[in-house]
């Protein structure tokens, strides 16, 4: 028999809890210096006030007057939710998948990382990891691998992990100490990328099936959460197989762990992914003109917020909410209305000009060098001349390759060299609209152009082209309010000479757009009605133009005006935007109002960083405002009026529109300016390049090329019952206005007289 040695055995024991004893020392000793950045060896942690108010970046976001999403602002396109807009399906897909024993372990689960090490021992890769969700979000939201968290020992990749690890470790424990459960997973689902810059559950479910994330189905749910273990992998875009067998893989999870039933696994995991995949950029999405309109104004406030109040505010990465005036469901007719307008302008332009390029001089020939010229401006050309010289520019320029081009039935994928690209798009006829309210100065509405993918160039604030006779009603005015006329005066259809006395030597006498004089004796209203040129000019011999450009300041314009007797046809380029801010003066009982286009901006949480309030001058009486609002009405109600073909579009019986037409010399440009009692528009068509037009005024008039659109939209808005502040009605009149002067809409027996065909109005000669 073996005599048993208790002293032997007793000493093992004591050297076993002296090892297990400096083990834990060591541990402990590692962690506390991994904590505090040991002699620079392990890098910092992150600040305990981060941990407090943890942060990810967030794409800020515009918001339309009722409540809907018009666009954001992000480098990653991140937008928060709460845990209960979150389906079920999902969070019981995420707990199988990722982490079993979440709700039990305290940040670190030491089942797992076991499993872990057992499978890193045995080569089994299959294994498992061992991060749980808490150290996952620590992960993503402090992004704890960057190099501003690596210290000496982090240049040591092996050494790197295990420190990394550590630190995630440390969070980790003190997330779970300073946030609940369903907290921290509202965290990780928030945080988490899901591939093709999307990152967050609810920006996830809106781009891969384009639903809300309390909508996700668990077929749906399986997919977004198999991608996030490896979104590249399993991609559903890229590689759909893959992203087939890990969807089924998390199914196989959700059952193992009684979230779903058998007979549901099996029917589950023979379904197909179903994609609604719409991906969320800068270049989708309503608005895309006004979002960058918006966007470098936006930069300068958070610049000067920041400053003012030292703050740290980034518009990319902070999360603003920006409320707009903006009004979702008007952007959306005014979208579809100048779009379906466009597509048939540019039939009609193609046809005009088969088989010629439309770049054309005054006398109709085309113009020579022309593509040259416009090559030498592009971008491409510029670049390419200043790195590689310009020889090898005009090789890489006229070199054909694939390229995307836009094309109004849809995105082409086609083979032409840049310099082809430039003439392909030359050809194609642009536009700018934006509808106000002239009440409050409520931009409603913005579309700059006709697809902001490829022509980014905003015709509505950054173009300026020639208003042509959308400019008399500022001359009109002048002489009203300066008392050289009234609303009831005649002025006969003449010639009017303007010479050395007017300041210009060389003479000028303006023609109408048919090259005719009625001598005829014209009511205000029917000149301006018709837009009769001698007119216009009589009035401007009267005030003089530096009246005129007094006049159309203080209304609203704000581009220089050259004070010449041409002006009163319109001859300074001005903007779409001043257009229609200078015209809600008229609908505003004479009071200019600024545009305004944002209410307020708020931070991620909630709080008011700045509110914007409306600004407004009287600048006219209101019954001088009236008065123009009744001459105007001309053009709608009167024979002959440049407007009256608005009535295909159902948008004038029981309504009183103001309206003015407007097209320049050689039709290069073609205007419409339509005012109601609450919105005010305005609309421009032209070439990129006043050299590119329509060849005749049955085509190039404003009355053709602009007002269409402008009876589609309001068509679309009035349609609408839940748009009420905008129905029709008449204007407001003011309550000690003088009897209108006689009309011309109605014969003796009071029937109404359709307008007669007018070949529209002052065309600049």
């Amino acid at each position: 028999m073996i005599e048993l040695q208790p002293g032997k055995y007793r000493k093992k024991i004591v050297r076993l809890w002296r090892y297990a004893a400096f083990c834990v020392g060591f541990v402990l000793l590692y962690i506390f210096s991994v904590s505090v950045n040991l002699l620079w060896l392990f890098g910092d942690m992150p600040d305990l006030k981060i941990l407090e108010n943890p942060k990810s970046e967030l794409a800020s976001e515009l918001i339309s007057e009722d409540q809907k999403s018009l666009g954001k602002y992000f480098y990653e396109n991140r937008t928060p939710i709460e845990i209960d807009q979150i389906s079920p399906n999902l969070i019981e897909a995420l707990i199988a998948t990722e982490d079993a024993r979440f709700v039990n372990h305290s940040g670190i689960d030491p089942r797992s990382l076991v499993r872990v090490f057992t499978g890193v021992v045995s080569g089994n890769s299959s294994s498992g990891g061992g991060s749980t969700l808490t150290q996952q979000v620590a992960k993503n939201l402090f992004n704890t691998r960057s190099e501003m968290y690596r210290g000496i020992l982090g240049q040591i990749p092996f050494v790197r992990t295990v420190i990394n690890k550590t630190k995630e470790w440390i969070l980790s424990v003190v997330l779970e100490r300073k946030y609940t459960k369903r907290e921290i997973m509202q965290m990780y689902l928030n945080t988490v990328s899901f591939g093709n810059n999307t990152y967050g559950i609810k920006v996830a479910s809106k781009t891969y099936f384009d639903k809300e994330a309390w909508d996700l189905n668990v077929n749906e749910a399986a997919l977004l959460v198999g991608m996030l273990q490896n979104p590249t992998l399993y991609n559903p875009l890229r590689f759909p197989t893959n992203a087939l067998n890990r969807r089924n893989t998390v199914l196989a999870q959700m059952y193992k762990y009684e979230y779903i039933p058998e007979e549901n696994y099996m029917q589950f995991r023979e379904k197909p992914l179903n994609l609604k995949f719409t991906v969320d950029s800068h270049n989708t999405g309503l608005a895309p003109y006004f979002r960058e309109s918006m966007k470098s104004y936006l930069k300068s406030w958070v610049k000067k917020y920041n400053e003012e109040h030292d703050e740290n505010f980034d518009l990319y990465t902070s999360g603003l909410r920006i409320y707009t005036t903006i009004d979702s469901r008007m952007q959306v007719y005014q979208e579809e209305s100048l779009r379906d307008h466009m597509r048939q302008q540019q039939k009609l332009f193609d046809e005009h000009w088969k088989g010629r390029n439309p770049w054309i001089d005054a006398n109709g020939k085309e113009i020579p060098g022309f593509v040259d010229r416009a090559v030498r401006m592009s971008a491409h050309f510029i670049t390419a001349k200043r790195d590689l010289g310009e020889e090898q520019a005009w090789k890489i320029m006229r070199t054909p390759r694939k390229m995307k081009v836009f094309s109004w039935d849809g995105e082409k994928e086609v083979t032409m060299s840049p310099i082809d690209s430039i003439k392909y798009y030359k050809r194609f006829l642009r536009s700018g609209m934006m509808s106000m309210d002239p009440r409050n100065g409520h931009v409603k509405a913005w579309v700059g152009g006709i697809n902001f993918k490829y022509l980014k160039y905003d015709h509505v604030k950054q173009g300026k082209r020639q208003p042509g006779s959308t400019f008399k009603p500022f001359v009109y005015v002048s002489g009203l309010d300066k008392n050289f006329l009234t609303p009831c005066d005649h002025v006969t259809d003449a010639p009017v000479h303007f010479g050395l006395s007017d300041g210009v030597p060389g003479g000028w006498t303006p023609h109408n757009s048919n090259n005719k004089y009625s001598y005829q004796s014209l009511s205000l209203r029917q000149a301006l009605g018709k837009s009769v040129n001698t007119v216009s000019a009589h009035i401007m011999k009267m005030v003089r133009p530096k009246t005129v450009v007094e006049y159309a300041h203080k209304l609203g314009i704000t581009s220089e005006l050259d004070p010449k007797p041409a002006l009163c046809l319109g001859i300074s380029d001005v903007s779409v935007y001043e257009m229609v801010s200078a015209y809600c003066s008229f609908a505003n009982g004479g009071h200019r109002t600024e545009p305004m286009t944002i209410l307020r901006i708020e931070d991620r949480y909630g709080n008011v960083l700045q509110e914007f309030f409306q600004k407004q001058n009287q600048e006219l009486s209101e019954n001088m405002a009236y008065n123009m609002l009744y001459l105007m009405r001309g053009a709608v109600e009167d024979p002959g009026g440049t407007a009256g073909r608005l009535r295909q579009w159902g948008v004038v019986d029981g309504n009183e529109i103001a309206a003015k037409t407007g097209t320049t010399s050689n039709y290069s440009d073609g205007w419409f300016m339509g005012m109601t009692q609450n919105l005010v528009t305005g609309i421009w068509v032209g070439g990129e390049d006043r050299s590119i037009h329509f060849r005749t005024i049955a085509l190039g008039q404003g009355g053709r090329m602009a007002m269409p659109a402008w009876g589609m939209f309001m068509q679309k808005v009035y349609n609408d019952n839940t748009l009420v502040d905008y129905r029709k009605g008449p204007f407001n009149k003011p309550a000690n206005y003088e009897r209108e002067c006689g009309g011309f809409a109605t014969d003796s027996t009071n029937t109404y007289i359709p307008p007669s065909r007018s070949d529209d109005e002052g065309v600049l000669f």
